[in-house]
């Protein structure tokens, strides 16, 4: 049997399936969404799905899909229909749910079927404009709002407006609320900026560009939650077997999710009703402390373990987090050493703490094969985006190098020794095997290693303010740190250097 509305009542409802009721496909459509991706299907789509089987939102959601790779024929044989099978660990609990999502009412191409796309901004129920289009998509390019269809987000959404602001004759009341979840810092602030500039270039009446600055809300916003998208064959097939049903559309996603919304004006809150209940989606007058947690405590301990991890002879994070010395040592390095340095103001200890043990639930999760060498994809920006400045403000408020940190600094150090080959990449040796470096600053490290013995090159590396925006060797010691883990690193196997290192992580010093 196929996933289908027909089928639907076949489909027996228990606590590990989620099944929608009838009357749902009766709602209306109050959301656009520009994507299709597993991302938006295993979060904010999700999120109102189950905001519907409360009775609470009570919207559907028109999705355009603005590439023209793949087609929209699984969607429509389906009835819009999916699964989300949800996987993790929650407050230490195993998490085993699946859920039947009924949110989304239409996939249209936007090559195919712009004007039927444009004819949804007369829908008087139409509130809510949702999108990931990748990083690159929230871009001033050249484009055409006129155009079947425009080639860019920005573009369309904003032909989308504009064909909404002259068909109910500039009623503020016919506002949108736009959340991008694009992965770009201040994503809503951006994608306003560009759309007001396309109408300025485009000669829009300025009636408008008073209507789509301030009767509709660009809301910053970030998205946190690992969605691994299609299973394997053999998963999917047991999976099926389990619920009664074929579903060519069914995903996986951990437990975990986070939704931070930045707004702070009622009408906000008021259309996204389906926030209500819901804990892992947040309306926030500023959302940077859950950038800042994201960070700092989940990417910032990915980067500066994953070199550690993969040279100690873990090749995914699952099979790491089994090992009792690694899960020490990633926790100590976020309780001991990130978590002290970044607690302010707006941070406070027990949100931190609180983050971080749900990072090590994640962590932790046996159905995300999450692999170390692709986290160690672009490491050296990881490093400076994500790491620099903990590095930073945990020696200025103790005077002395983290352990955990100077651990892992010397782990990428090593990890980023590589060799050119005749295809031009950079490959570094673990165990006598070949491991490609993906990173843009690859020959910068490769040079320093042919050129310097241990010390010069930690230096030379460190000194470095083209990669790290500031002079790391004049940190308190913590050249000296990096070097001396370095050395241990090339003389003993990274194993035995982790648990050496795992006895050492001791609680900071006070303040200075």
């Amino acid at each position: 049997m196929n996933l289908s509305r027909k089928n639907l009542s076949g489909l027996a409802a228990s606590a590990s399936l989620t099944v929608p009721g009838e009357d749902i496909f009766n709602l209306p459509e109050k959301v656009l969404q520009f994507g299709t991706g597993v991302l938006l299907r295993g979060l904010p789509d999700f999120f109102i799905d189950k905001a519907n089987n409360k009775g609470i939102f009570n919207g559907r959601i028109l999705v355009v899909k603005s590439t023209n790779q793949g087609g929209t024929d699984a969607f429509g044989n389906q009835d819009g229909l999916y699964t989300v099978c949800v996987r993790g660990i929650d407050n230490g609990k195993a998490v085993s749910e699946n859920h039947v999502v009924s949110a989304v009412s239409r996939v249209l191409s936007a090559a195919n079927d712009w004007e039927e796309i444009l004819l949804a901004a007369s829908n008087p129920d139409m509130q809510v404009v949702i999108s990931n289009t990748t990083e690159v998509g929230i871009a001033l390019v050249k484009d055409n709002i006129h155009a079947n269809p425009p080639a860019s987000f920005p573009g369309k959404l904003l032909s989308f407006l504009y064909h909404r602001f002259k068909f109910f004759h500039a009623d503020p009341a016919k506002g949108m609320v736009i959340i991008p979840t694009e992965l770009v810092p201040d994503n809503g602030d951006k994608l306003l900026a560009i759309t007001l500039e396309l109408a300025h270039q485009h000669g829009l009446e300025i009636s408008f560009l008073d209507w789509l600055e301030n009767a509709n809300y660009f809301c910053n916003s970030l998205v946190d939650r690992i969605v691994p998208g299609k299973m394997n064959d053999q998963q999917q097939a047991q999976i099926e077997a389990t619920l009664g049903y074929k579903d060519e559309l069914m995903i996986m996603s951990e437990s975990y999710a986070l939704w931070a919304i930045q707004a702070n004006h009622p009408r906000v809150a008021e259309i996204l009703s389906f926030v209500k209940d819901e804990r892992g989606i947040i309306i926030a007058p500023s959302i940077g402390k859950f950038r800042e947690l994201k960070l700092r405590l989940l990417n910032g301990s990915h980067t500066f373990s994953c070199g550690l991890a993969f040279l100690a002879g873990f090749e995914t994070v699952r099979e790491a987090m089994d090992d009792l010395d690694f899960s020490t040592f990633i926790q100590r390095l976020m309780q001991q050493e990130i978590i002290p340095a970044m607690v302010n103001d707006q941070v406070t200890e027990e949100e931190a703490n609180n983050f971080a043990n749900a990072v090590i639930d994640r962590y932790r999760n046996q159905n995300i094969e999450h692999k170390w060498l692709s986290i160690t994809t672009q490491y050296s920006s990881k490093m400076a985006l994500r790491n620099i400045k903990i590095i930073c403000d945990y020696d200025a408020r103790f005077s002395r190098p983290a352990t955990a940190m100077s651990l892992g600094f010397a782990a990428h150090i090593l990890f980023m020794k590589g060799t050119e080959k005749t295809d031009g990449k950079f490959y570094g040796q673990r165990n006598g095997k070949e491991y490609l470096i993906n990173d843009d600053h690859a020959a910068l490290y490769a040079n320093v290693w042919q050129q310097h013995d241990i010390s010069a090159i930690v230096k030379r590396i460190l000194s470095n303010e083209s990669l790290w925006g500031t002079d790391l060797d004049q940190l308190h010691g913590f050249s000296e740190d990096v070097i001396s883990w370095l050395q241990l690193l090339t003389e003993q196997p990274a194993a035995n250097v982790l648990k050496y290192a795992v006895e050492q992580i001791n609680e900071p010093v006070n303040e200075k």
